[in-house]
This record gives C-alpha cells, sequence and structure tokens, in this order.
C-alpha cells in the first residue's frame, strides 16, 4: 500500500506510533518506525513500561537511522525500575525508577550507540521529579522534596566536608577533634548538627584561622550538642547545648608578649591557660563584666602576665603560677586572700627570681624555697637572706641600730 501527497505525488511517511504499552518479559530491541518494521517492536513517541525483574532491559533503536532530537517519553509504570540501552545495549541511557517519566532525545548520530540527552519528566501526570531535584540535606520521598537529617556516629579525628551539609554527627569516643573545611568552601548557609555523646571532650576547629564563635576552636563536653553555621567566612555555633555536669570550659591561649584584648568567646571560658615562651610582658584584657576567673601561667620566659579590664586593680602572674580572680567589672582581686576553716597554706618552691609569696606591685621581691631545708628571701630578684637547719646567712652589709648580742663575732 502506497502513501501519496495530492500536491506533489511523493510518497507521504507513515505517520510515527505515538503511544505504546510495554511488557517487559525480557530485552526488547525496539526499531523506527519510519523503516517499515513488519514487527510489533517499533519505538513510539509516548511509551508505558513495566517488567517484573530489572534484569529485562529497553534498547532504543539505532541513532545513526534517525535525525539528531529524535525523542521519546518513557514513563516506568510498574514496581520495578527499567533500565533503557543505546542499540549496542553496552551503554545506558538512563534508569527509569517505578513510577517515574524520563525523556530522551538523540543529541549525536554519528554511530549506531549514538548520544543520547535525558530530561528528567516528572512522575505521574504533573508531578516533578524529587529524586532528581534533591540534594544535600533533602529527601525525596514519592513526589515531594523532605528535609533529612541523617545520622552518622564517628569515634575517630574527622573534618567535616561540604557533603555533610544538614547531616547529624555523634561524637561517641574518648577526646578527639573535628575540624571544618575551610569556610570559603563550604560558603555561606552551610550547616551541620553536632552531638558530644562519647566519654571525653571534643574539640571543634577552623582551618588556616578561620574562627569558631571568634576563637580559634570550641570544645564540647560530652552530652553537649550544637548546629554549627558557616558565613562564608567563619563559623558560628546555634543552641549550644551545655551539661550541667561539666559547668566549665577552658581556654588554652598561646602568648609572646604586648597586649592580647580576648573575645567575649574566649572570655567566658572560667578556666584560662596562656602558654608560649615570653618575650616581653604581656597584659590580658578581659571584658568589663562581672566574672571569676581561674588563671594559669604555663608560660615560659622572665616575664609575667597581667590580666586586667584595662582599669582599675591588675592580677600579675609570674612563670608556672596560679590565680583564682574574681573581676567587678572594674577591679580584678586574688580571691585567696582569705582561706575560710584552713589551717594552712602551701606554696610553690619560686625562686629568687619569681618567688612564690611576692607583692603584685613588685613580683620579685618575696618569699621562696632554694633547697631542701632552707627558707629564703629574695629583694628585686636578689637572694638576701637564708634560714637554714644550721642558721642565718645574710647576703650583704648589716645595719643592726639596736646593737648585736650573744654569739661569737
Amino acid at each position: 500500500m502506497s502513501f501519496n501527497s495530492p500536491f506533489t505525488g511523493n510518497v507521504v511517511q507513515p505517520t510515527d506510533v505515538s503511544y505504546r504499552r510495554i511488557i517487559l518479559t525480557t530485552d526488547l530491541q525496539l526499531e523506527w518506525p519510519i523503516n517499515g518494521t513488519t514487527t510489533d517492536d517499533a519505538a513510539a513517541r509516548i511509551m508505558e513500561v513495566s517488567t517484573a525483574s530489572s534484569a529485562h532491559e529497553l534498547w532504543m533503536p539505532p541513532a545513526n537511522q534517525a535525525s539528531v532530537g529524535q525523542d521519546a517519553l518513557i514513563r516506568n509504570v510498574g514496581a520495578v525500575s527499567v533500565t533503557v540501552k543505546d542499540y549496542t545495549g553496552a551503554n545506558t541511557i538512563v534508569t527509569i525508577a517505578a513510577g517515574q517519566a524520563q525523556y530522551i532525545y538523540i543529541v549525536t548520530n554519528a554511530t549506531t550507540a549514538g548520544t543520547w540527552g535525558i530530561i528528567a519528566f516528572g512522575i505521574g501526570s504533573s508531578g516533578a521529579d524529587a529524586a532528581t531535584l534533591a540534594g544535600y540535606g533533602l529527601l525525596a520521598i514519592g513526589q515531594t522534596l523532605n528535609q533529612s537529617q541523617p545520622v552518622t556516629t564517628f569515634s575517630s579525628n574527622y573534618t567535616a566536608l561540604t557533603t555533610d551539609r544538614s547531616k547529624t554527627y555523634v561524637w561517641t569516643g574518648g577526646a578527639g577533634t573535628l575540624t571544618l573545611t575551610l569556610a570559603s568552601t563550604l560558603a555561606d548557609n552551610w550547616f551541620m548538627f553536632l552531638r558530644n555523646s562519647g566519654t571525653g571532650a571534643l574539640t571543634v576547629t577552623g582551618t588556616s584561622g578561620d574562627l569558631v564563635n571568634g576563637s580559634a576552636s570550641i570544645v564540647l563536653q560530652p552530652v553537649d550538642s550544637c548546629i554549627i553555621v558557616c558565613s562564608g567566612s567563619q563559623f558560628y555555633t546555634v543552641g549550644l547545648g551545655r551539661n550541667t555536669q561539666f559547668a566549665f570550659t577552658q581556654l588554652s591561649k598561646a602568648v609572646t608578649s604586648g597586649s592580647y584584648t580576648l573575645t567575649a568567646s574566649e572570655a567566658s571560658n572560667v578556666i584560662q591557660k596562656y602558654t608560649g615562651t615570653l618575650t616581653g610582658n604581656v597584659t590580658i584584657v578581659v571584658p568589663s563584666t562581672v566574672q571569676v576567673y581561674y588563671i594559669v601561667n604555663d608560660t615560659s620566659g622572665a616575664f609575667t602576665v597581667t590580666i586586667t579590664t584595662g582599669s582599675g586593680a591588675t592580677a600579675v602572674l609570674t612563670t608556672g603560677t596560679q590565680a583564682t580572680l574574681v573581676c567587678d567589672s572594674v577591679n580584678l582581686y586574688n580571691a585567696n586572700t582569705i582561706l575560710a576553716g584552713s589551717s594552712n597554706i602551701s606554696l610553690n618552691n619560686g625562686s629568687v627570681g619569681a618567688p612564690s609569696l611576692n607583692f603584685s606591685s613588685e613580683t620579685t621581691t618575696g618569699v621562696y624555697r632554694a633547697a631542701s631545708g632552707e627558707f629564703n628571701i629574695s629583694i628585686l630578684g636578689v637572694l638576701r637572706l637564708t634560714v637554714s637547719a644550721s642558721g642565718l646567712a645574710i647576703v650583704g652589709t648589716g645595719n643592726f641600730t639596736g646593737g648585736v648580742s650573744g654569739g661569737t663575732y
């Protein structure tokens, strides 16, 4: 039977098949209907396909027998995924999940396999392809996108990545570290959830100077939790929950010389340890707020660390000493001036240049213990008196206004 045009006399090609319903029971090789196929395996423009086994595949006709742009809309109306391959059967064009539809078309047709483009056409009659749209922090459930916070437990040091957006990480180890990838890499609006369910402190630190709440790092004690958000340049915590069994946090800050002004986040740490080799005297400026500080001067070098609000009374700590300080928002006072109920006080041995009992305005003058069985007095860093089991030894000249009696001279 021939089809002739009433205008030109030329043969009119039969219209391409518009719709087919296909049930796959084995691999099916399709043909273009314009090739005059005598089989029922013609490729239609719209095909509804189902199969009982994912092993059954649908193979498209030769790409070089059609023009670029030749297309087909394939909808999986079954309960099992359908794999669509090119004519050779070697390359998968698309795998269509149950209930989904995919629109495919020829991009290049130099070979029988060709190159095929894919557009996620949707689900059902009008729904978007949620599985294609779902990114980090989103989960496709049916035709809808849903918020997702999958939980991952970890007990070894870990670096949070871009792919960890919206994930919940639960620490289950002892002491450990969570390192945050560069804020510029994670970019603004990246976030993650974090909880310490372990037995030790979890340190959260930035990379290459990125700050967390204005500090180089923060510490989550067991049972602490928070949301970490990125601004693109640094990190912040939201809803940092503190376990009441661990009321104190510690700031460990390396210093060398000069003045350091603590941020509000740094000053919120009740316990503060200062480390490093001093090349000059150091001044730590704390906020003008009411607070109690436990200060540990763990530095080395013949210099001091002064704690101040910028005005009022200050506290001076020499190397290797500690102090409990009370700040009234202006002055810093030593909280250990009176020990209620105590019968004795123990001091560090100290040294001639840093006596253990000294004066805040002259820290090189005071008493110390140079060796076993000795009591020593230092004046401006110079030994002037030693009391031992054998007697009294004075270094320097003596001026006795009341005279001297007894003994041999």
